[in-house]
This record gives structure tokens, C-alpha cells and sequence, in this order.
């Protein structure tokens, strides 16, 4: 009897908690500060939206907020709230998580 395979997953480095699935990646060419790799996803879970705050990036300025894991307050991307350029449209209500706070989970 074969084992179920359930999906894979994106859990928060720190604590564990599963954050997203990997099904939901749109982009893996995102870079955060510092020049660090993240991703984009269109859903995520277990996370807490901080305050709304305009942030610009090379791209424009956005309104963006702070995610945080719900389990262990570790601040691990951020959700385009808002987004001005026409262009970049496709981010809004999406969510980044930076690559080296988010760890395999069930792979």
C-alpha cells in the first residue's frame, strides 16, 4: 500500500508553521533587500498582516504591509496592498516571502 503524498509546502524557518503552498508560487524572480531571492505567492496561511505603509522599489511605489508568522511573530515578507504602476498590477494582494525564511516542508 502506497503512502499518500499530500502537497508541498513552505514552512516559517523559525517555529515550523506551514506558511504556503508551493502549487501557489507565481514568481521565483523576486529579490528583497539586500539582494536576497523570495517568491511570490498568490495565497499564503498562518500569517498575520501588519499596518499599511508606501514603500518604494525599484519597480514603484507600493502600498505594502509586513507578514509575520501567526505561531511565532517572525516577520517573513510582505503583501502588495496597493500598487500604483499599471504594469505591475498582477501583485496586488499577493504576498512575498523571502526565500531564507521559508523552509521545505513535506517534500
Amino acid at each position: 500500500m502506497a503512502d499518500f503524498i499530500g502537497p508541498r509546502l513552505y514552512a516559517c524557518y523559525n517555529c515550523r508553521n506551514r506558511v504556503a503552498l508551493h502549487d501557489d508560487i507565481v514568481s521565483k524572480h523576486f529579490v528583497a533587500g539586500h539582494r536576497r531571492r523570495a517568491f511570490l505567492f498568490s495565497h499564503v496561511m498562518n500569517l498575520v498582516v501588519g499596518p499599511k505603509m508606501d514603500r518604494r522599489f525599484i519597480t514603484g511605489l507600493y502600498t505594502v504591509a509586513d507578514v509575520e508568522c501567526s505561531d511565532c511573530g517572525e516577520v517573513l515578507g510582505w503583501r502588495y496592498e496597493k500598487v500604483h504602476e499599471e504594469s505591475q498590477k498582477y501583485k496586488e494582494s499577493k504576498t512575498v516571502l523571502e526565500k531564507f525564511k521559508i523552509v521545505k516542508d513535506n517534500w
